[in-house]
Parts: structure tokens; sequence; C-alpha cells
């Protein structure tokens, strides 16, 4: 099983390099992959696009469907709207912490609601 979550987290190339030395991207990466050796039920991932750049986000939104598709639920907690977009079969949105709206990506991101609290929403890939 533990080579085949570095497969799965795109680090099996990396197994012999010290997680000190690996690339930014690399230890996001291998932080999954120590909470994936638990075998939880449900993995916790807050803000996991913070830092990368694009490609590296995009690496990160496939890890994180080949996780789903182990039966792993996954919770993200991201300002990345794209990622969330994409990624999520439900979302919550909060506004100074209050939950102003919530469902699929397509209802929320026509939520009046969050059309208000979130002016920026064509940059973030809410619109």
């Amino acid at each position: 099983m533990k080579g085949l979550r570095l497969v799965m987290v795109g680090l099996a190339p990396y197994r012999d390099i010290a997680a000190a030395a690996l690339p930014y991207g690399c230890q996001r990466r291998l932080e999954i992959a120590r909470a994936l050796a638990a075998r939880p039920g449900i993995i916790l991932l807050d803000e996991p696009a913070a830092g990368l750049n694009e490609a590296e986000s995009e690496s990160l939104q496939e890890m994180i469907r080949r996780i789903r598709e182990t039966g792993i639920a996954v919770l993200i907690i991201e300002h990345d709207m794209n990622l969330v977009m994409s990624l999520c079969d439900r979302v919550a949105v909060l506004n100074f912490g209050q939950k102003i709206a919530g469902g699929t990506p397509a209802r929320v991101r026509d939520d009046p609601e969050v059309i208000r609290a979130y002016p920026g929403r064509e940059e973030d890939g809410l619109a």
C-alpha cells in the first residue's frame, strides 16, 4: 500500500529524496500522503492549493480526484474557486464566518447572496 500511496500523490519518483529537499509542491503532496497513511474515511484539506503555481494546482486537482476514486471523502477549505468549482460535488460559502449559500457548484455560483458578497466572482472562477 505504501508504494500505491506514493503513486497516488505523484511522489514515486521522489521516494529516495529527504522530505526537506523536496520542492514546495512535492512537500504539499507529502503532507497529503502522510494523512492517507492512516487509511482515513475522510481527509480534510485546508488550503491545499495555497502557494502552488497553475501547473501544480492542476496536478493537485488530479490527485484529489484519484483519492476520491478510492472511496475516501474529501473536505476542502479553499479560496481557489477554479479548484473548488471543478472538484466539488457540494459547496458551502461563508461570508464573515456565516454560511450564506450551499449546494451544487452551479447553484452556489448563481446564488444572489454570493453574487452580492463576492463582486470579484469572475476573477475567482465563480462567473
